[in-house]
């Protein structure tokens, strides 16, 4: 039975994440900065850490077979650019550090391209508000694209994910790798929870080892 550690379990995708592990019956280390929310159990250990101390994250790293970042610098955050890249870079070292080569990473949908030359956050239409998270979600995968000792996977989820699709769980989705996925109505939709159901078939069944992709209806 594979041990991950999961970094951001109580968040809006973690959550949902641990939930979709758990049932998988998946060993889990659930770390967060505040553990109150998370109910331990036989599968669930709470790990509080600062994910900004590199040295406490490493340690709480140990011993995991791969390990799932669903850090989020917060929405709302004024400083969500640097935060977020620099988060994310200590999460990785990290990771590294403490010997763990398989790293999930669950990203933005504004780096995938709406054409050959165009990213969806450079588009006139993207929301402004979440623009500057965006940014740093690209060009952390950029950075992540020049590391070649981890077998990480980059995740991008659909455009519409945080839109009326909660509470749904399909089990089905279709992928691709740097260019949305549609529907017939020309919609790129996915719940988080199935969010979750990508990201638990990708740990169990790794189909793109160093790559971003992507996932819809």
């Amino acid at each position: 039975m594979k041990k991950v550690a999961l970094i951001g379990a109580t968040g809006f995708v973690g959550t949902q994440i641990l939930h979709e592990l758990v049932n998988r019956n998946v060993v889990v280390k659930a770390i967060a900065r505040n553990t109150e929310k998370i109910e331990p159990s036989p599968l669930v250990e709470p790990v509080a850490v600062n994910i900004n101390n590199e040295e406490e994250l490493q340690q709480a790293l140990s011993g995991v077979d791969a390990v799932i970042s669903a850090y989020n610098a917060g929405w709302t955050n004024p400083n969500i650019y640097d935060d977020f890249l620099a988060g994310s870079k200590t999460i990785e070292n990290a990771v590294k550090n403490a010997g763990v080569k398989r790293y999930i990473v669950i990203g933005g949908a504004g780096s995938l391209y709406i054409d050959e030359q165009t990213q969806l956050v450079d588009t006139p239409q993207f929301p402004a508000e979440i623009k500057p998270g965006a940014l740093a979600a690209r060009d952390y995968l950029t950075h992540l694209k020049g590391e070649n000792d981890l077998e990480w996977t980059f995740f991008s989820p659909a455009i519409e994910m945080h839109q009326g699709t909660a509470g749904v769980r399909r089990g089905t989705y279709r992928t691709a790798l740097e260019n949305p996925v549609f529907d017939e109505n020309n919609r790129s939709i996915l719940s988080v929870e199935d969010v979750a159901v990508v990201i638990a078939d990708e740990l169990e069944h790794p189909k793109h080892i160093r790559q971003r992709f992507t996932a819809a209806y």
